[in-house]
C-alpha cells in the first residue's frame, strides 16, 4: 500500500512538472491579461473584463513587469512604476524573483506558451494569463486593421 501511494505521490510531482524549457522563457514579453486566479482551497476567481493589463519586458533572464491601462485608441497609460525580476532555473524548473524598494517575493512558472502563462506565489496562488489581444474600434467609413 505504501508503495503506491508513493508511486501515485511521484507520478503527480511529474506530472505538475512545468517542461518549460530556457528557448520559453522569451515567450513572456509582451502584453498579458489576467484570465483567473485559482486559491489553495480550490475556489476559482474569473477575470472577464480586465482594466489593466500587465506588460512584461525581458533581456535575457532578467526584465521587468509594469502594470498598463489599454485606452481605445491604441495607446496605453502607465506609470513609472516597474517590479523588476530575475528568472532563476534548474533543468525545466524556473522561478520568476521580483526585487522592489518595499518588497521581495517568488512565482514558480508552471505553464508558458505562445498565448497563456502561470504562475505560483509562494501561498499557492495560481495565477492564469493570456496574451493581451487590443479591441479595434473603427469609426464609419474606416477599414478594420
Amino acid at each position: 500500500m505504501k508503495k503506491i501511494f508513493l508511486m501515485g505521490f511521484i507520478g503527480l510531482f511529474l506530472a505538475c512538472s512545468s517542461g518549460i524549457s530556457k528557448e520559453d522563457l522569451n515567450k513572456l514579453d509582451g502584453y498579458w491579461e489576467i484570465t483567473q486566479v485559482t486559491f489553495p482551497d480550490g475556489n476559482i476567481k474569473e477575470y472577464k473584463v480586465n482594466t489593466s493589463i500587465d506588460y512584461i519586458s525581458m533581456d535575457g533572464d532578467e526584465g521587468y513587469r509594469k502594470k498598463m491601462q489599454p485606452r481605445l485608441d491604441g495607446t496605453y497609460r502607465t506609470s513609472d512604476d516597474a517590479e523588476a525580476f530575475v528568472i532563476v532555473g534548474k533543468e525545466n524548473d524556473f522561478s520568476i524573483n521580483y526585487k522592489t524598494e518595499l518588497s521581495e517575493w517568488s512565482e514558480k512558472l508552471v505553464e508558458l506558451d505562445d498565448t497563456t502563462f502561470s504562475v505560483l506565489n509562494e501561498e499557492g496562488i495560481r495565477y492564469d494569463y493570456k496574451r493581451f489581444e487590443p479591441i479595434s474600434i473603427q469609426k464609419d467609413g474606416e477599414e478594420k486593421k
